[in-house]
């Protein structure tokens, strides 16, 4: 169902308008006081309200109205939202507060809203939103009448809160970012942002997306939407909620995921540019409006300075954040050797020392340099010296504003130069200069230089999802192996011993140490005997989860004397819980660093692949690596490579990680997820990564009891969500 009677109808009516000042239907008629269809307010009272003549209920209006606003009590909300869709309103959007973020009986209320809004098909944004701004269209529904102050442009905003969103569009326009459509989604009853979203992709105006995101409970199609439309135009977004931890705790794996960390994650593997703050957000999205960077692995910023100092701010910044600053080609360098006095610094950072009359030649060198995907330049400026501006005009031909520049492709190598690269400046001095100066510029301006830097961090960012995405579309998606399973592909709903989870893991190519399952002392010793050298005594029961933690795991065992110690442990640990003694006895596997692999099938976001450090690399890098499965290669080789530096080249005497062999496993677990539809939770931890490659020294799986969808449903839980807005 199309969001165009939603965010540019051809008549709205004000259900709940108000004559008087003070009241969310006042506010809301001064709001829409510009549109340009018709405009209708509701009051039982009757009267003039705004210049308009009210009608005392929306069914007596002489037209079908194709959106209305709703801003009365919550009770009287699904009587209203009823007699909307008997008159065929085709949207609406409801203002009111005390529906799910309440409690159970504002649940309620909402399911009922729900329920309505379905069996007359009506678009609902909302309820609990300040509502929405389009000022192309000039309908501007929300209650803040200050919205007439924005102006038209590129931009989109997409919030969860709509205080954000009018926090952001403010804050966009004082930057000189114009806004194309601004949205509150509020509690999100029926249009969530994957609808928004997929709206946006088709509009050949938007050029940039922005996201602020509290919780996401449809988070599959969230990021499946985001996905689609970074493909056209380009992404930002912005998570809250970094204290946020999931409650998953029956193992490892579930109680390393959290909604922030995995919000993230997903979000950067969909292809949009996660940010940490407001700012930061409408910074990116101005670069990002203006132009993207062609797609490539690790895109290069060149940066050309006119004083030392911020240069520094400024190469810390990228470098801090892994963006390459590349060395610049012997051509370059001896172009700008010819350009600059023999003291500067001529490599990446240029620092021009003094400017002179050669900085616009020094720029278009820079520009032009194969290994430069965008040029940042910070200069002041100095009449007497050197006007920026008019330097800055040899690199950003005209036009280069609107016109997005062509990708090079995800294989674009070294050599390959496009006409021109996006070039971001920075600026500092009095405001009122600066403001006068931006306007005469056709490439965003930025008045500090961490903030320049960050702008063109995502610039990066976004180039590099690109390539990975476009490189990785046609891999094949990954088998399961031959797994034991019902029909359907589950497991039936059965618990699995460590034994059992470990075949399970076998089957789809992931290597297991030699065992026995063993359900008497006397299998025990007879296994003991074949497997011979150094072996593991553990409990075999599939209710205890940590073993180790309960006296349920014994290493080293070397002869006969030690196996029976080791066994009769096991006993004593069976007998506290009441069952008879079950042992698995194991070759034991040489030493080697110890990673965790997990996948969890998460509520809101559906198979979820984890990779952390085991052992005592976990004070290395305690923050877990997170994907949505199904992985690409270039997904699972991604996940491998964000592992800690030390711990891939070699940590303390350790051979480096095999990525490949690595990421194999990570596709190989989330085929086992993907395939086994009631597994809630696969637990490989921990991994060691033994000389003849890795290999699951235990294994856990969590059934869900029943089979799950491939993802969340698209109507999450209520209660999951945040207010207010």
């Amino acid at each position: 169902m199309s969001l165009r009677p939603l965010f540019s109808p051809l008549s709205v009516a004000v259900v709940g308008a108000s004559a008087a000042p003070g009241k969310a239907g006042n506010a809301m008629m001064r709001s829409l006081a510009g549109l340009p269809g018709r405009l209708y307010p509701v009051n039982p009272r009757g009267g003039q309200i705004a210049g308009h003549d009210s009608y005392p209920s929306i069914a007596r209006i002489p037209e079908a109205v194709e959106l209305a606003v709703i801003a009365v009590p919550p009770a009287a909300v699904p009587g209203a939202l009823e007699e909307c869709g008997r008159a065929g309103v085709r949207a609406a959007v409801i203002c009111s507060g005390g529906f799910a973020e309440t409690g159970p009986d504002g649940q309620a209320l909402q399911d009922r809203v729900r329920a309505i809004a379905r069996a007359h098909a009506i678009r609902v944004l909302g309820p609990n939103t300040s509502g929405f701004m389009n000022p192309p269209a000039g309908v501007l529904a929300n209650f803040l009448p200050g919205v007439h102050e924005l102006r038209p442009g590129p931009a989109a905003i997409v919030a969860q809160s709509g205080g954000v969103n009018l926090a952001l569009s403010f804050l966009a326009a004082a930057d000189g970012l114009g806004l194309r459509l601004g949205v509150g989604l509020g509690n999100a009853v029926d249009v969530d942002f994957h609808h928004v979203l997929d709206h946006l992709a088709d509009d050949d105006e938007t050029r940039v997306v922005g996201l602020h995101i509290e919780g996401a409970t449809a988070g599959r199609e969230l990021c499946e939407a985001v996905g689609r439309l970074s493909a056209r135009k380009p992404v930002v977004a912005l998570k809250v909620g970094r204290a946020d931890v999931g409650d998953f705790a029956r193992s490892h794996t579930g109680a390393l995921t959290g909604g922030y960390a995995l919000t993230r994650a997903a979000l950067v593997q969909s292809g949009a540019v996660v940010v940490d703050d407001p700012t930061e957000l409408v910074d990116a999205m101005r670069a990002l409006a203006v132009r993207r960077m062609r797609p490539r692995r690790r895109p290069g910023v060149g940066v050309v300075t006119g004083q030392a100092g911020p240069g520094l701010i400024i190469a810390d910044t990228l470098r801090g954040s892994g963006v390459a600053l590349p060395e610049l080609a012997g051509h370059t360098t001896r172009r700008l050797a010819e350009l600059l006095p023999p003291l500067t610094y001529q490599r990446n950072p240029v620092d021009t020392g003094r400017p002179s009359g050669t900085f616009e030649a020094v720029l278009s060198a820079v520009a032009a340099d194969p290994g430069v995907d965008a040029l940042l330049v910070y200069a002041l400026d100095e009449p007497d010296a050197l006007d920026p501006v008019a330097a800055l005009k040899a690199v950003t031909p005209a036009g280069s504003g609107t016109e997005p520049l062509p990708d090079a492709g995800p294989d674009a190598g070294p050599d390959t130069v496009l006409d021109t690269v996006p070039v971001l400046f920075a600026c500092g001095g009095p405001a009122a200069a600066l403001d006068a100066r931006q306007a005469e510029l056709t490439v965003p301006m930025y008045r500090s230089p961490d903030r320049a830097a960050k702008a063109a961090r995502a610039l990066a960012a976004d180039a590099a999802a690109r390539h990975r995405i476009a490189s990785s579309a046609d891999e094949p998606q990954p088998g399961s192996g031959n797994a034991p399973a019902g029909r359907d592909g589950t497991l039936g709903g059965q618990a699995l011993d460590e034994h059992e989870a470990k075949a399970l893991v076998a089957t789809a190519g992931i290597r297991i140490p030699e065992g026995r399952a063993c359900a008497g002392r006397q299998e025990a010793e007879h296994a003991f005997a074949e497997l011979g050298a150094l072996v593991v005594v553990k409990i075999l029961d599939a209710t205890v989860l940590h073993k180790s933690d309960q006296g349920g795991v014994h290493p080293g065992i070397r002869d006969v004397t030690g196996l029976r110690r080791a066994l009769d442990a096991v006993d004593a640990l069976a007998a506290e819980l009441g069952r008879p003694a079950r042992y698995l006895v194991e070759r034991q596997a040489p030493a080697g660093t110890e990673l965790i692999v997990g996948a969890i099938r998460d509520q809101a976001f559906g198979p979820v692949m984890l990779l952390a450090l085991g052992g005592v690399g976990v004070e290395l890098a305690p923050e877990p690596i997170l994907r949505l499965a199904p992985l690409s290669r270039a997904d699972a080789l991604d996940m491998v490579h964000a592992l800690p530096p030390a711990l891939l080249t070699g940590y303390r005497g350790a051979p480096p990680v095999d990525a490949d062999a690595v990421a194999g496993v990570l596709l190989a677990a989330a085929s086992i997820l993907l395939t086994h539809t009631d597994i809630a939770e696969l637990d490989i931890n921990p991994l060691r990564l033994a000389p003849e490659g890795p290999v699951a020294l235990d294994a856990l799986v969590v059934s869900s009891r029943r089979a799950q969808p491939e993802s969340a449903p698209e109507s999450a839980p209520e209660s999951a969500k945040e207010g207010p807005r």
